[in-house]
């Protein structure tokens, strides 16, 4: 009980120290997000002297507040989760464009990121368990396609498979033309198709980390004692392989695996912008062009909690998975 409340404190803090900063990080950009409304509206007609006041109030930027009064406002308004209305998308409320961003993202990443790990996991498994394979000899090829940027897979995908042959769409999140959203079959296999092409950029540039980081490991976990008192036991290669390397050896990549969880939420920026995916990544890139502290720190405060929440989750699992972990020296 002790090892679970140390890592319970320790993330509390962790999650306050980052609600500070998110509080203080866009206010030090340059640029005043009521200019920027201002300017909005002066396009549709002239604007009162007195809308300034009106939009500091609404924003929460007024001068007339001192910064521990704006601080403590903040902290009471991430309590409620009520962020105002955001400035890109004027005047829908943050906690709406968070709301309907949200599930894309975590659907697209969230499946191709767990996808990428069990082929990687699988893969580099049967790499380590058989050196010098097919598979082993692989790995090169996988790695050179990890190191491609994502904006660069992700035009290559769209010009081949968009552009030259027409299989897929190249761009959104569904046909808007022809389905609307819902639970219809119309709509999900419309989001399905539109999202194979991001898809893919994520499983193909990531897939061979994995499998590199696992095949390592086997190997490693490969040469330890256990295992040769295993195979001396008589022991099958399957429950060796599976039961007694292969548990071991993950055990770092559940720990990566657990920051790419967290880093879900935030989405892939690059890859959502390239295909104009309607998620959190191309939502806080319009919030930071047009300096929306509003939905830059409600975006933030959902990837701060997502990081946190998902590293918590492997810390708690990791003392059930190796107890060693809890033993204090």
């Amino acid at each position: 009980m002790r090892y679970y409340g140390q890592k319970l404190a320790f993330y509390v803090i962790a999650l306050w120290a980052a609600l500070t900063l998110n509080f203080f990080l866009p206010r030090l950009l340059p640029g005043n997000p009521v200019d920027i409304m201002l300017a909005k509206l002066a396009q549709k007609g002239p604007v009162s002297p007195a809308a300034r006041q009106s939009l500091e109030l609404l924003l929460g930027t007024d001068d007339d507040r001192s910064l521990w009064e704006s601080y403590v406002g903040y902290l009471g308004n991430v309590l409620r989760f009520d962020f105002g209305p955001s400035i890109t998308y004027f005047p829908t409320t943050v906690q709406d464009v968070i709301g309907q961003a949200l599930p894309w993202t975590v659907v697209l990443v969230g499946v191709s990121t767990l996808l990428s790990f069990v082929f990687g996991v699988t893969l580099g498994t049967l790499a380590g368990w058989k050196r010098g394979g097919w598979l082993d000899n692989l790995i090169p090829v996988t790695t050179m396609l990890q190191a491609v940027p994502y904006f660069w897979m992700a035009i290559l995908l769209v010009y081949l498979l968009a552009v030259v042959w027409r299989i897929f769409p190249a761009f959104g999140g569904y046909d808007i033309y022809t389905t609307t959203p819902g639970w219809t079959w119309s709509f999900v296999s419309s989001a399905v198709v539109h999202a194979t092409l991001p898809a893919a950029t994520i499983i193909i540039s990531s897939v061979g980390g994995w499998m590199l980081g696992m095949r390592n490991m086997m190997v490693a976990t490969l040469s330890e004692d256990y295992i040769t008192t295993a195979e001396a036991k008589g022991l099958s290669p399957v429950r060796i392989r599976q039961r007694y390397a292969a548990r071991n050896a993950v055990l770092p990549s559940v720990a990566g695996f657990a920051l790419s969880l967290g880093f879900v939420v935030s989405g892939s920026l690059v890859t959502e912008q390239v295909f104009s995916y309607p998620g959190i990544g191309y939502s806080l890139l319009q919030a930071v062009n047009n300096n929306d502290y509003a939905l830059m720190q409600g975006l933030f405060l959902v990837i701060t909690v997502a990081v946190l929440g998902a590293n918590l989750i492997v810390d708690l699992l990791y003392g059930v998975i190796d107890p060693r972990t809890r033993v204090r020296r």
